[in-house]
């Protein structure tokens, strides 16, 4: 076989493993202290079912204009929240886990609203409470914990105070009965009756494929004033965390189910659950291992003096700090040649000597003003090309002639009148004079400004 094709081949499969989707979801939190009997936890389930009727039909008639909610908190005394323990420490056990969960308190909440193009019914289930036996062995130096209880889930019914909190659709079947009839016996039926209280994609990823941190704030002197708790004083916290899409760890997306019912209109039913995700921490320093097919993690109160490592487990310390120096260096020589490159550039005059220019006067032609303006242009043409315009082509530009007064009462009359061409001065159209007693101008204006003055 080519290279070539072993190449595709090698592409092909990447993608496909980048690309794959976990198919269930769940949000676990927990901090387990080796040195209790019993830790918390927190797990959540979240899905969303939209029902759409884009053509109205008998569907949206029904679900027209509602809206309700039902929610509610058990804890371990009420005999449902006593059957989802123990359907989930069976299948804890059945995962090879020996840890159990000691106490359980169950918030579920279910909120329907109809839209005039669908219905969209959110399910929220959040379970809280104690694990207890996750510690393996202590030997004084370093304590197994396991690490395989982390799929919690059932696909039983479970009520809780009249209400079913696992299977969707039944939130149907009992609230809505009429809506119930256009999806039992469908498609819509398999994908509404999917469990939510599924977390074993958790399991499945393993924990070699987890972001792995540790916080030595603990062992720290002065950790007590940054309110810590009193119970990782003088330890470590070892932290693991999924979620991350990665080729590593699999596209984390949504998870979504479609099926349309044909009745007297085409529904659509879809459901939407949410990506999983889980925080796993432990006190003091743990290192993954594995016992008898189940994950543990040794922990023990401090890191290994020799142990330095970041987030990949793998990746030293002193690589980071030498990369880090090598971007030092690079940014003091780039600053080193700018500081040079600005040294070396001329200061001060820039373009054409003053010294090689010579001013002409303007704006003494006749029927102007005098005043004090002027230009300059250069002495002679040496190295004209290479200050000339470029919008002059081939033309050549000479100064312009010098004006002089033809007589010496236009010199005497500060309005410049031009006898010659019989018009009238620029003061007689301005309505002011600016000539004095000398002037012949012929300007009625004039005139009475050089008798006045005379």
């Amino acid at each position: 076989m080519s290279r070539a094709v072993l190449l595709s081949v090698l592409l092909a499969t990447l993608i496909v493993v980048g690309t794959s989707t976990p198919v269930w979801a769940a949000q676990l939190d927990a901090r387990i202290n080796p040195n209790t009997e019993t830790s918390p936890f927190k797990m959540t389930y979240l899905k969303t079912v939209f029902i759409e009727y884009p053509n109205g039909g008998n569907l949206f008639d029904e679900l027209k204009g509602k809206e309700w909610t039902i929610s509610g908190t058990a804890d371990i005394s009420n005999p449902g929240v006593q059957q989802l323990k123990n359907e989930l420490n069976r299948g804890i056990a059945n995962d090879g886990s020996q840890a159990q969960i000691d106490d359980l308190v169950v918030d579920y909440e279910i909120h329907l609203k109809a839209r005039n193009i669908n219905t969209s019914i959110d399910y929220r289930v959040i379970l809280e409470g104690t694990l207890a036996d996750y510690v393996i062995t202590d030997d004084g130096q370093r304590t197994l914990v396991d690490l395989g209880w982390r799929a919690m889930s059932t696909d039983k019914e479970i009520v809780i105070d009249g209400v079913e909190i696992n299977i969707p659709i039944n939130i149907l079947r009992d609230q809505e009965p009429e809506v119930y009839t256009f999806f039992a016996g469908t498609e819509a039926e398999n994908v509404l009756g999917k469990h939510l209280i599924n977390a074993d994609f958790i399991l499945e990823q393993p924990l070699t494929n987890w972001h792995f941190l540790f916080d030595p704030t603990g062992i720290n002197v002065d950790a007590g004033t940054f309110g810590l708790d009193d119970e990782i004083a003088g330890f470590v916290v070892s932290s693991w965390t999924m979620g991350e899409s990665s080729i590593r760890e699999g596209r984390q997306v949504e998870r979504v189910f479609e099926a349309s019912v044909t009745s007297d209109q085409t529904y659509i039913v879809r459901s939407v659950q949410s990506t999983d995700t889980a925080n796993l921490s432990t006190i003091g320093f743990g290192a993954l291992d594995n016992l008898d097919g189940i994950e543990i993690a040794g922990v023990t109160p401090t890191p290994p003096e020799d142990y330095m490592t970041t987030s990949t487990g793998d990746f030293p310390v002193m690589i980071v700090y030498g990369m880090a120096g090598i971007a030092a260096v690079a940014g003091i020589a780039f600053f080193f040649v700018s500081s040079r490159s600005l040294k070396n550039e001329k200061q001060g005059q820039q373009g054409i000597d003053p010294e090689r220019l010579v001013g002409y006067q303007t704006s003494a032609s006749s029927g102007g003003y005098q005043t004090n303006r002027g230009e300059a242009q250069l002495k002679d043409d040496t190295d004209y090309q290479q200050t000339r315009s470029v919008y002059e082509g081939d033309s050549t530009q000479s100064p312009p002639p010098q004006a002089t007064p033809s007589t010496e009462e236009e010199a005497a009359c500060g309005c410049a009148a031009s006898a010659e061409m019989g018009s009238e001065c620029d003061c007689a159209m301005q309505g002011a004079c600016l000539c004095d007693a000398t002037c012949r101008c012929g300007a009625d204006i004039c005139k009475e400004q050089a008798n006045s003055m005379s």
